[in-house]
């Protein structure tokens, strides 16, 4: 292991339906065989790990994030918070100053620079955080309150908790958002590893460019799953080749692990190669992090 008291390995993918929560989910449940494992399902927009486990599910903790509220009686309309605004959350009109929640970043720049103190900061429920225990894995799920437009707030409220409330678990594992924008830099941020799942087409060869070039940037080490390996071309492998990025698994196109997975179950009895492959992936993750 690492240095640190844990490892913490994000599953991300350049675009949605690579099979990134199909993997996050297997992994964690193999691990967990032998290791007290965490499973933090990030995307909070539609969270769909904890779908393939049983176990105790906690009562739903509602998360929030700070907004300002407007006093009438002690503004002046010095226009000072608009002005301050980078967001256009909230603007002047007539003698009324309005404050548009969804497009708020809790900056607290209007409620700091306001001179009368007229925009103090007050809770605004974004989502809620659930877990389940099953056994020696625990699942930490965040999810995003239906209207809400901001996922990334709690993002990193479910990664703060995971952190400081599962202090004790060896291996901790990030489903993470797909793509390559705000919510997925969150969930990735402070990872000891980023495993890439992406498909052997020219979509996927696309996608994941992007994300390894994101991953790049913010110095994450990187390694790639193909998924539905024998589909497709071999440009994927080719490029991974090129940047020196290794290929640390490859997933066969396989109806029955569609079959299965539609269904909501894993994949560690059946199809029999699955389980050897992942045992496979289990020790080169060990073996990659002793070396960072």
């Amino acid at each position: 292991m690492t240095n640190s008291k844990y490892i913490k390995i994000a599953v991300a993918s350049g675009k949605g339906g690579t099979g990134k929560t199909m993997l996050a989910t297997n992994l964690a449940a193999l691990i967990s065989g032998s290791t007290k494992t965490l499973l933090v399902d990030l995307d909070v927009e539609e969270p769909n790990s904890s779908l393939f486990f049983g176990g105790n599910k906690s009562p739903a903790k509602t998360l929030f994030r700070p907004v300002p509220e407007w006093n009438r009686e002690k503004c002046l309309l010095c226009d000072i918070c608009s002005d301050a605004c980078r967001f256009n959350a909230l603007i002047r009109l007539g003698n009324e100053i309005s404050i548009f929640d969804k497009l708020c970043h809790s900056c607290f720049a209007c409620s700091e620079l306001c001179p009368q103190q007229a925009l103090p900061m007050k809770e605004h429920a974004i989502g809620e955080l659930t877990h389940i225990t099953d056994n020696n894995l625990t699942i930490v799920e965040g999810r995003l309150f239906t209207g809400e437009e901001q996922s990334v707030p709690l993002i990193n409220q479910t990664k703060e908790l995971s952190e400081t409330d599962y202090g004790d678990y060896e291996v901790k594992i990030y489903d993470s958002p797909p793509g390559t924008s705000c919510p997925v830099i969150a969930a990735v941020k402070g990872c000891d590893l980023v495993l890439l799942v992406t498909e052997p087409t020219p979509f996927g060869l696309n996608d994941l460019r992007l994300a390894y070039a994101t991953m790049k940037k913010m110095n994450l080490p990187v390694a790639v799953v193909i998924n539905r390996h024998g589909i497709g071309n071999g440009e994927v492998d080719e490029y991974c080749r090129n940047e020196s990025v290794e290929i640390i698994a490859k997933i066969p196109y396989d109806m029955e692990i569609a079959r299965i997975c539609s269904d909501g179950g894993l994949l560690l009895e059946e199809p029999g190669y699955v389980r050897p492959l992942l045992e496979s992936l289990h020790k080169r993750l060990i073996e990659i992090t002793n070396c960072l």
